[in-house]
């Protein structure tokens, strides 16, 4: 049932962004009086189609093979490889017959709407939720961090003041692209001592095989107590409120103390020091081989306070186009790793299962409308890049057309078009590999 879920949450979201950048490309094409043929989500590979009909001389489907969708534009050298329409005279409503400008709006409509789209997402939803974010100032006793960050020099209970210099003020910023996609230089508090520690250029690597809690945890440094429990926990006799200071003779100030002191005392039976009102306890508890006992900590513990702003509904609309675009800017960014080799291709690229997993086993709507938001724009930079097939790719031979004040041949482009389609299904097979391989290893 959850893989289920998932996939249609993916469907959705991902009908919706290929529907709305064909329909770029379809408006303009539209605008300029050039004649669409088709229309179809998903591709009708060898003219299999789920589901079509013909409305004003366009058809409309949905195809069997599931890899995004396209619009057949009339005189166009595209995926279809319709070289007989080619053969004849130009029309004067076909694509080849039109001003390398209009030509040009046409292979860009997609993408402009794709960002038109991310900004409208984010835009709404900072209309109806504003911005909820912990103050850094709120983190009394630091950080907690994971493999990740302990590697690059963090302790835990270390206060993050700054980030290149600029004073932190957010506490989620410590997890965001400003740390994790530029050349970082951290300024650490810890106790008296000041220190700087620089973020690894690699470290995306990294995250790609631990995840984002390895690096800092989300959850901030805290005291604890008991609050509800189970298993083992009430076995020994804990009870709300209780708080455990000891582990076999180990003080334990903080949780991931605690924590730490439960995983290396797996399947074993430990004895407790428990502070009761004024008392103070000793109780005997098995821990499981997980390293853990069997109670939940009140939420306030676990969470600072947060703070949320609300915005005006034209407010909103710069603040939801900064987060759109720096969902651009950040992947062109992490593209760009790739290409530098500072970032593995295998641990960066993502087929649709990776991207189910990233919407989760049960439907969340602001989660569902932020991917799908930060999707149209990951969609509208992939499109961008000069690979032949990719409107990026057209977007290259028309602005060559331009300079050199003629055409390419349509031999040239036809063979662009089969290298860029191998090219694409190249890397389709790879990224889906990838992933299979990632779920197979995590098993």
């Amino acid at each position: 049932m959850d893989v289920l879920i998932m996939a249609g949450q993916l469907i959705l979201g991902l009908s919706i962004l290929v529907i709305l950048h064909e329909f770029g490309h379809f408006l303009a094409a539209r605008a300029f009086g050039i004649k669409v043929e088709k229309f179809y989500l998903f591709f009708d590979a060898w003219n299999f189609s789920l589901f079509k009909f013909n409305y004003k001389g366009v058809e409309y489907g949905i195809g069997w093979l599931p890899l995004g969708g396209y619009v057949k534009i009339a005189g166009m050298i595209d995926e279809s490889m319709d070289t007989d329409q080619m053969a004849g005279p130009p029309q004067p409503w076909e694509f080849r017959s039109k001003p390398a400008w209009q030509r040009l709006i046409v292979m860009l409509g997609g993408i402009i709407v794709n960002i038109i789209v991310g900004i409208f997402i984010f835009w709404v939803l900072t209309i109806r939720y504003g911005e909820t974010y912990t103050p850094n100032a709120n983190i009394k006793y630091g950080i907690v961090p994971g493999k990740i960050g302990t590697k690059m020099g963090l302790k835990a209970g270390d206060k993050i003041n700054s980030v290149n210099g600029k004073p932190i003020v957010r506490f989620e910023d410590l997890i965001s692209s400003k740390v994790l996609l530029d050349k970082t230089v951290l300024n650490v508090q810890r106790g008296t001592q000041t220190l700087d520690i620089k973020v690894p250029p690699t470290i995306l690597n990294d995250l790609s095989d631990y995840g984002i809690e390895e690096f800092i945890s989300r959850a901030p440094r805290s005291k604890f107590s008991v609050d509800s429990v189970y298993g083992a926990a009430k076995k020994a006799g804990l009870t709300k409120g209780d708080s455990i200071v000891g582990i076999d003779n180990i003080k334990v100030n903080f949780f991931d103390e605690f924590q730490s002191q439960l995983l290396a005392h797996k399947n074993k039976l430990v004895q407790l020091s428990v502070k009761r009102r004024d008392s103070l306890l000793t109780v005997s508890a098995q821990v499981d081989k997980n390293g853990k006992l069997g109670f939940s900590r009140p939420l306030k513990e676990i969470l600072p306070k947060d703070t949320t702003i609300k915005y005006s509904f034209f407010a909103s609309l710069p603040i939801g186009a900064t987060k759109a675009w720096s969902m651009f800017t950040d992947n062109a960014k992490g593209i760009g790793k790739i290409f530098t080799g500072q970032v593995k291709a295998r641990k960066a690229i993502s087929s649709p299962i990776g991207i189910a997993v990233m919407f989760g086993s049960h439907v969340d709507w602001i989660r569902f409308w932020s991917l799908v938001g930060f999707l149209s724009m990951v969609l509208a930079l992939t499109n961008l890049l000069p690979i032949p097939g990719l409107d990026g790719g057209h977007t290259v031979f028309l602005i060559i057309e331009m300079i050199k004040g003629k055409p390419l041949s349509d031999k040239f482009l036809e063979r662009a078009q089969i290298v860029g389609f191998v090219l694409l299904i190249s890397l389709m097979v790879f990224a889906f590999g990838n992933d299979i391989v990632k779920q197979v290893m995590k098993k």
